[in-house]
């Protein structure tokens, strides 16, 4: 939920500083989400298999994450 809602708050904002920083906030809520799955998984809440999945989905997200990153840096230099 803190992932979604950092980059609707980012993309909310009037300037793409403000976009970018709010995705790199989304950015570090993946990197929780990731601890909190592998803390799942080693206390047995969630199985290893299903937290395999999600922790590979988080990273693919991540580097989605980072490439509007990227993007939202790039524009905001052009204006």
């Amino acid at each position: 939920m803190s992932i979604a809602s950092n980059i609707a708050e980012g993309y909310e904002r009037d300037s793409m500083k403000e976009k970018s920083r709010f995705l790199s906030f989304a950015k570090g809520s993946c990197g929780e989400l990731r601890t909190q799955i592998y803390i799942g998984m080693d206390i047995g809440y969630i199985d290893k298999g299903q937290g395999k999945q999600w922790l590979e989905e988080t990273r693919e997200l991540s580097r989605m994450l980072y490439a509007l990153m990227q993007s939202a840096r790039s524009q905001g230099s052009k204006d």
